[in-house]
């Protein structure tokens, strides 16, 4: 089987999104178990009050197995954006335009729903997401040091107006 982008949830989802997250930062931000546990709760939570019109969740599925993925959080679409998540591709999947792919589903979504603006927290220095954000008329509008990654980063917050 080839690669797909399936829409919604499928099983496994959320465990192999944590999965992608906490190994790639782990890896190449010394990021812990405090971020790994911090994207696996809040997916859930998402996932629970998931509503197909309003949500989106679309992953990268290949051989039977989530390679990547992305998701659109629209419980505030209306007062402060939707809030564009978990973006991630497995080191297998990255640099073949499946990023394109996925964020051109994302965007589009909110582009259907008329959705008047989409935003993002990243932090600094992750140059191959960036270059796609921008490519994508995303617009760095807030930078400063935090620790709501579990470690010390220079966060960034991105947004799209349409």
């Amino acid at each position: 089987m080839g690669e797909v982008i399936l829409k919604g949830y499928i099983p496994g989802a959320i465990g192999r999104m944590a999965e992608l997250h906490g190994t790639y930062y782990q890896q190449n931000w010394g990021f812990g178990l405090f971020f790994e546990a911090r994207v696996a709760t809040e997916m859930s939570e998402f996932l629970s009050r998931y509503e197909e019109s309003r949500d989106g969740l679309w992953t990268l599925y290949k051989n039977d197995r989530v390679e990547g993925g992305i998701a659109i959080d629209g419980i505030k679409a209306t007062t402060e954006g939707a809030h564009l998540r978990w973006f991630i591709l497995s080191p297998e999947t990255q640099g073949r335009g499946f990023g394109n792919r996925l964020m051109d589903q994302a965007i589009s979504f909110c582009k259907k729903n008329d959705y008047k603006r989409v935003y993002l927290h990243t932090f600094e220095g992750l140059h191959p997401a960036r270059h796609l954000y921008e490519k994508f008329g995303f617009e760095l509008v807030q930078q400063a040091e935090g620790m709501q990654w579990g470690k010390k980063v220079i966060e960034q917050k991105f947004e799209l107006n349409f």
